[in-house]
């Protein structure tokens, strides 16, 4: 059997798309409150398995089961350019599958059942027979939850084992994912050919590209406004400032990406969706700063 090269598996498993787990694992860690003094290793194990495996498996499984859109969509990537032959595309998906388990059960028993969440949410979104990303409501919404929300309480909860997490952090967690619905939505605009033409109702497909623009621009920033009320309810009103400011830059550009979304949606995930990311760790720090709830 012909073996792939190295940076078609490095293509396959689209490194750039770990960040989001990874800083959302993170944000959990500073919302636990608790020093990471003497738990560096616990921490590091978490933001691995959080991008480099789950997030990659997650990538190699989309890859896969989404060859024949990607003969459309992005010819050039591994698996239909064939630079990553035969059933290899899937035997990764599997091995990756199997490796992110065995490295969370360094986490305890928290990160193993957040893991396997993660991992049933990765072959549910792209294989048959629920493929949910057949459905752009329901297969973002399983992406956003997994990126963001998850990672965020798997980190929180893995700091805060023995003690119980704070109910504050779980409904940062839970806003943020509502929000990264819209920023999944996004990768959208550019399979729209390919997604129409297999049967992918993404919100482009579903929706038309401008009122999918409104919708993703509306989602992502409503639970942000939701945040900002509860950092003010938290009494922190200096973060609540923060994550405004940013909310508010956000606007602008969102004004830009809805009259040309189709030309600025590659151009808002790389200057907008950074705002969004940087107000979730401003959160973060806000909750550590609110102390233990009472």
């Amino acid at each position: 059997m012909t073996r792939p090269d190295l940076s078609a598996v490095t293509e396959l498993l689209k490194p750039i798309t770990w960040f989001p787990p990874m800083w959302a694992f993170g944000c959990g860690v500073v919302a636990s409150g608790v020093s990471p003094q003497g738990r560096w290793p616990l921490v590091a194990a978490g933001v691995l398995l959080a991008g480099p495996l789950v997030c990659a498996t997650s990538q190699a499984v989309n890859d896969w089961f989404d060859r024949e859109v990607d003969a459309i969509n992005e010819p050039q990537r591994p698996i239909p350019s064939g630079r990553l032959p035969g059933r290899w595309g899937l035997y990764i998906a599997i091995g990756w599958t199997l490796l992110s388990l065995l490295v969370a059960l360094a986490l305890g028993p928290v990160g193993l059942a957040a893991a396997v969440v993660g991992l049933l949410l990765a072959w549910a979104y792209s294989a048959p027979p629920l493929r949910l990303k057949r459905n752009g409501w329901w297969g973002n919404g399983a992406c956003a939850l997994c990126y963001e929300g998850l990672a965020w309480i798997t980190g929180a909860a893995v700091m805060a084992a023995g003690v119980g997490l704070d109910a504050r952090s779980l409904w940062l967690a839970l806003l943020y994912s509502a929000g990264a619905h819209g920023i999944m939505t996004l990768n959208d605009f550019k399979s729209i050919e390919g997604d129409s033409r297999m049967g992918i109702g993404s919100l482009p497909v579903r929706l038309g590209v401008r009122r999918a623009a409104v919708v993703a621009s509306a989602v992502m920033a409503a639970p942000q406004a939701a945040v900002i009320a509860l950092l003010l309810d938290w009494d922190q009103p200096a973060h609540a400032a923060g994550v405004a400011a940013l909310l508010a830059a956000q606007l602008l550009m969102m004004r830009r990406f809805v009259a040309q979304p189709l030309a600025r949606a590659l151009w808002y995930s790389g200057f907008g969706v950074p705002l969004y990311v940087l107000g979730m760790l401003v959160s973060a720090f806000a909750l550590r700063a609110a102390g233990a709830a009472p």
